[in-house]
This record gives structure tokens, C-alpha cells and sequence, in this order.
């Protein structure tokens, strides 16, 4: 493989960019809009009163006749442990997002810009990984690991996933979240020190994501026809997980309501339903137009909740 990519390809998108190029554009992007939350951040300024930790209509039981019961004491204290169980997700699909980057980068040439920017990456990982642990302690709840099963599925996922796989997985990590934090950063509701986490991770974010999504479009034109319909199926099944892990149903016990009801009412929302749904949207738009939601991975997709 040669450091620059000499081949002209093309899909429904149109023709995708120099590899080369598109990295050191990131890079060079990386080197202007990068942070350091530790320093970027008052982690000793006190958490304000009556403030929310996620936007209300974000939260899962929002509009539901359950929430409606609820104080609005009870509402914000809910938006502060759903905000902790996603920050817990996060860092899960983080370190596993870092995983597979070095695994894509293992057999690339060193002295690439693809490969330089898939370290940078990694570093922010690791800082968005930290900076999302700092917030749950801040908050004063607990973290919320994802249950044995899932968290063994990705043992199995770290180890048998090919490239495109890969980068399918780290968009639906990421688009739904970001979708969620873009709504959440200028919201004057929020705690600033949420606010402040959110925008941090949309401006690098969006630098993932843009390194994925072409990476991806390369693979699905130039994998081999089996490593194509392996992703379609494995993204699939990812997305059903991703939808079942994405809010901790141990969130409701803590806020002191019966989590069997809490999480029936939840499956039953129409409001949460769009809301899941309008966080995908741009994902698999992008997913269907390079060809990725075919056949039973659309079917999954479909199950998942994540695809109207």
C-alpha cells in the first residue's frame, strides 16, 4: 500500500477525496480547535441549583404519564443520572473506538497523515474518556457500566471486527450522541459544566466523524463483497445493542421509581421514539446512500428502534 491514494473512486456521494488530504486537513484542524478539560473547564465551580444536566425533553421519560407524576425535583435528578449513564456509555465506546483505531492502523504506513490523524483521534479519546469521568464524579452519581452480556459482546466486537465494521460501529457511537449535545451545549437550562463538556466533544467530535464516514465509503467500495454484507449484518445487530444500552435502566431505581414501569413506559413513548429516531436520521441517511442498509442489516436496523 503507498502513502497516497492513487485510485479514483466514486459512489453515491460522488467521488471521494485523497485519503492524504483528508487527514491533513484534520490535522491541521486538530491543531487549532483542540482542548484540554482540564484546564478548559472550572471543575471547582459549584453545581448551580434548579439547573438540569440534559435538556428535559431528552431526558427518556420525558412527556410520559410517569413523568408527569413526577416532581420537578425528581424530573432533574433524573436528567442528572441519565446524563452520568451516558457519560458512562461514552467512555465504554470510547475505549473501544480506540481499540479498533489501532488495530485499523497496525499494517499502515507509519509516516501517513491517515495514520498520524488516527493517533490524534486517539489521543482526544482519551481525554474526552477522562473528561467524561471527571463530569460523573462532579455530579455526585454513580457510573453505569453496560450489563456482562454487552460488555462481553464487545470483547467478541474488538476481536473479530473488519475495517468497515469498524468505522460503521464508531458512527453510531457518535452521530446520535452528538446530535443529543449539539441540542444540549447552548441550552442556558443545562449546568454550564455539561454545557461546557458538550461542546468540547461536538468541536472534536466532528472531526471523527469525518474521518469515519470516509473511511467507510472507501471500504464499502473496495472490501471484498463478504466483508460488505458482514458490515451490513454487524452494524445492524450493533445498532439494536447501541438502542437497548443507551440509558441505564438502574437510572430509574436511583430516582426512586419502579424500573419495570419506568422502562415499559419508556419503550412505549412516541416522544422518545422520535427523538431516537431524529438522532439517527443523518446516520442512516449517510448509512443507506453508500449502501450499508440492505437486506437483514436493515431489518436489524429497523428492530433497533433507530430506523422509522
Amino acid at each position: 500500500m503507498t502513502v497516497t491514494d492513487t485510485k479514483v473512486l466514486r459512489d453515491a456521494l460522488g467521488l471521494l477525496k485523497d485519503r492524504e488530504q483528508v487527514a491533513e486537513r484534520l490535522l491541521d484542524s486538530s491543531a487549532k480547535h483542540s482542548f484540554d478539560p482540564d484546564t478548559e473547564l472550572d471543575w471547582d465551580a459549584p453545581l448551580e441549583e434548579g439547573k438540569w444536566f440534559w435538556p428535559p425533553e431528552l431526558v427518556s421519560l420525558y412527556d410520559t404519564p410517569l413523568w408527569h407524576r413526577m416532581s420537578p425535583e425528581q424530573q432533574r435528578d433524573l436528567s442528572r443520572h441519565e446524563a452520568a449513564s451516558l457519560a458512562s456509555l461514552g467512555i465504554w465506546f470510547e475505549i473501544i473506538l480506540m481499540q479498533l483505531l489501532v488495530r485499523h492502523i497496525y499494517d499502515k504506513p507509519v509516516t501517513s497523515a491517515h495514520v498520524r490523524y488516527a493517533l490524534t483521534e486517539i489521543a482526544d479519546e482519551c481525554r474526552h474518556s477522562k473528561m467524561f469521568a471527571r463530569m460523573i464524579h462532579k455530579a455526585g452519581s454513580p457510573a453505569y457500566p453496560v450489563s456482562r452480556l454487552n460488555h462481553n459482546l464487545a470483547r467478541i466486537l474488538k476481536t473479530v471486527s473488519t475495517t468497515p465494521g469498524s468505522f460503521a460501529c464508531t458512527l453510531l457511537g457518535e452521530e446520535i450522541l452528538d446530535w443529543m449535545q449539539r441540542l444540549t451545549f447552548p441550552d442556558e437550562r443545562v449546568q454550564p459544566l455539561v454545557r461546557g463538556v458538550t461542546r468540547i466533544h461536538v468541536v472534536e467530535e466532528a472531526r471523527h466523524v469525518r474521518y469515519a464516514r470516509e473511511e467507510l465509503r472507501r471500504q464499502m467500495l473496495t472490501a471484498p463483497r463478504w466483508e460488505r454484507e458482514l458490515t451490513r449484518i454487524s452494524s445492524g445487530e450493533a445498532a439494536r445493542v447501541f438502542s437497548l444500552a443507551f440509558v441505564n435502566p438502574e437510572v430509574y431505581s436511583n430516582v426512586g421509581l419502579d424500573k419495570r414501569e419506568a422502562v415499559a413506559q419508556v419503550r412505549a413513548s412516541g416522544h422518545r421514539r422520535e427523538v431516537m429516531q431524529n438522532g439517527a436520521r443523518r446516520l442512516t441517511d449517510f448509512l443507506d446512500e453508500i449502501g450499508v442498509l440492505r437486506g437483514v442489516g436493515r431489518r436489524l436496523w429497523r428492530s433497533s428502534g433507530l430506523l422509522a
